[in-house]
């Protein structure tokens, strides 16, 4: 919970963007490129697969933050393999992955077939006695004596009840078996569907998961709006103490959106230090929930830098858009994503 100090106290270094004019040194642009191509590549594997997706992303960030101007090229080299070696065991890992899931399915599906195999099998069994039962009901129209023909329907009813009582009890048996086995399976890809839908750094939903929601809502043809939230400056926070304090920024950042927005509204982490929120309310109330919620998320973090607590005061720029009729979710997010860039810009010359 942000309290009342983090926006009375003024001593906390103010997350401000890159002055984007200064000229560098081609290898140091080169070197950055690389560096935020490795984080793009952590952020990426998380969205391919989230459940082995976060410790290519730690690694990833780990030979990043190993990036400096004076490192020797064999170093850098060393670097490079060492990031393509992460990617080569990350695509194993993530082969093998869906392989498991593949086989789970197939398991199921062969559960299915011996059940309907155990199902004919008990069928034709009991077919067989019943057809037996029927013989003996044709022979007893050919008897004569009265005691024996009482005596053979007494017989013959008891064996079909016995069958039947029989095909009764093994059909309960296999369908019980099935029951398990399908609830069981069923736990499995709930659980499934739970990590895939949630992003695994900050608990927030998976940007997979956000572009569902917003798909039914456009086929639905319900009234909603997008916000897109940049954390601004944030690329200061990794590059001066690090990603570990980033990511815990990051979680944070999360933790307070879920606190500030309602239980109807849609969270999500659209990449890096991006957010993306779902209102299901037109423009109007959508304005004054963002506003709402930019006082509440803005203001002091206290993190753990490299030599203990460190407090950062964090703006943030918001991008507003309503779905209009018509609109391609593509079409709905540049709008918001326009919108945030404009707010970021104005709050650069502002500085300036």
């Amino acid at each position: 919970m942000i309290s009342l100090k983090r926006y009375l106290d003024s001593n906390s270094p103010e997350l401000v963007p890159e002055n984007e004019n200064v000229q560098q040194d081609p290898f140091i642009v080169a070197l950055n490129a690389y560096g935020s191509v490795l984080l793009e590549m952590g952020n990426c594997s998380l969205d391919a697969c989230p459940g082995i997706g976060d410790g290519l992303k730690q690694n990833l960030g780990q030979l990043k933050a190993e990036l400096s101007p004076g490192m020797s090229r064999q170093r850098l080299v060393a670097n490079g393999e060492q990031a393509a070696e992460q990617l080569r065991g990350w695509g194993r890992g993530t082969a093998r992955h869906y392989q498991v899931k593949a086989r789970e399915v197939k398991e199921m599906l062969l559960i299915m077939a011996r059940t309907a195999e155990s199902v004919g099998a008990r069928d034709q069994r009991c077919a067989g006695q019943m057809s037996a039962v029927t013989e003996r009901f044709q022979a007893i129209a050919s008897l004569e004596d009265l005691t024996e023909i009482r005596a053979s329907i007494s017989k013959s009813a008891a064996e079909l009840k016995t069958s039947i009582d029989r095909m009764t009890e093994e059909g309960k048996q296999v369908l019980e078996q099935l029951k398990r086995q399908v609830e069981d399976y069923q736990v499995k890809l709930e659980e499934a569907e739970k990590i895939a839908s949630r992003d695994a750094l900050t608990g927030a939903s998976s940007r997979v998961f956000v572009e569902g929601q917003i798909e039914k809502r456009i086929e639905s043809g319900a009234i909603f709006c997008v916000a897109i939230v940049d954390i601004d400056g944030f690329k200061r926070v990794n590059d001066a103490y690090g990603h570990l304090t980033g990511d815990e920024l990051l979680q944070q950042f999360a933790g307070e959106l879920r606190s500030a927005c309602r239980s109807t509204d849609v969270i999500g982490r659209w990449g890096g230090d991006e957010f993306i929120l779902l209102f299901d309310a037109a423009l109007e109330e959508a304005e004054a929930q963002t506003e709402r919620l930019r006082k509440w998320v803005c203001g002091n973090y206290t993190v753990t830098g490299k030599h203990g607590a460190l407090k950062l005061l964090v703006n943030a720029s918001i991008g507003l858009a309503a779905h209009a009729a018509g609109d391609a979710m593509k079409d709905l997010l540049a709008r918001a994503d326009a919108a945030m860039y404009q707010q970021k810009s104005a709050a650069h010359r502002k500085i300036a």
